[in-house]
């Protein structure tokens, strides 16, 4: 596989992660995209946000963060669908179903028998190794095998993640970097490694966490002067307790 035959790109899974990268991959990058998932509900809701919702194109080119032509380019370059024979033909395949181990080796499984021989897969986890994704594919797929982590929401957050494992094609994790870049994404490259939890982006926003609470428990500063902090002095646009965002539930 080489970076000019890359030319449709299948995403399994919709949702707000789902239909945000088929939006910044078909609309900035000018892909074909296809997404999947299991329910006409689901797909309705993925064109709903891609289109019309917070981070989706109408809202984007309403706001000039989005030209016209590549918003309709997203639109009319994504495709939407239950049957995951429509992949068959995809040069590169990025799951973004829910955060289950077993479910995603399921998935890959399946997509392994429908998938063409040299299609790259990617898995969008934050937090599984990469290699245990792809235990469940044939060997020869393995070298295929890579992580493309996206930051949510998609369209907004230009960070993306490309980890590669010791099996892994070094071109293949090339060629994800440079998918990535057309859609204007700026790329960070991750060794994938056994034993180890999520990747730069979500390792280290954990830490920082773990010390907003300490500093907390300690007693040293209130929930909100500790987001204060770190909203005013380092130009996040939220941190840890809930101030401008949210985030903090998270954690």
């Amino acid at each position: 596989m080489r970076l000019e035959d890359v030319r449709h790109i299948g995403v399994l899974g919709g949702g707000v992660m789902g239909g945000g990268i088929a939006q910044i991959l078909a609309g900035l990058a000018g892909y074909k995209v296809t997404i999947r998932d299991l329910t006409q509900e689901i797909l309705d809701e993925t064109r709903e946000e891609l289109i019309e919702r917070k981070w989706g194109v109408k809202r984007a080119v309403e706001k000039g963060k989005l030209s016209f032509d590549n918003g309709m380019r997203a639109i009319e370059n994504t495709d939407f669908t239950l049957d995951l024979a429509d992949l068959a033909d995809c040069d590169l395949i990025i799951e973004a179903v829910p955060e289950k181990l077993e479910l995603k080796q399921a998935v890959f499984e399946e997509l392994d028998g429908v998938a063409k021989a040299d299609c790259i897969f990617a898995s969008n986890t934050s937090g599984f190794v990469i290699a245990e994704l792809a235990e469940k594919v044939s060997d020869e797929r393995k070298k295929n095998f890579i992580g493309m982590h996206f930051s949510n929401p998609v369209p907004v957050m230009r960070m993306l993640e490309v980890i590669t494992t010791d099996e892994s094609d070094p071109e293949v994790g090339e060629i994800a970097k440079a998918v990535g870049e057309a859609a204007g994404r700026a790329v960070s490259m991750v060794k994938d490694k056994a034993g180890t939890y999520g990747f730069i982006l979500n390792r280290v926003f954990a830490a920082a966490a773990r010390e907003a609470r300490q500093i907390v428990e300690d007693g040293l500063a209130t929930p909100e002067d500790v987001d204060k902090a770190m909203i005013t002095g380092r130009n996040w646009p939220a941190a840890f307790f809930g101030s401008r965002g949210g985030i903090g539930k998270q954690w």
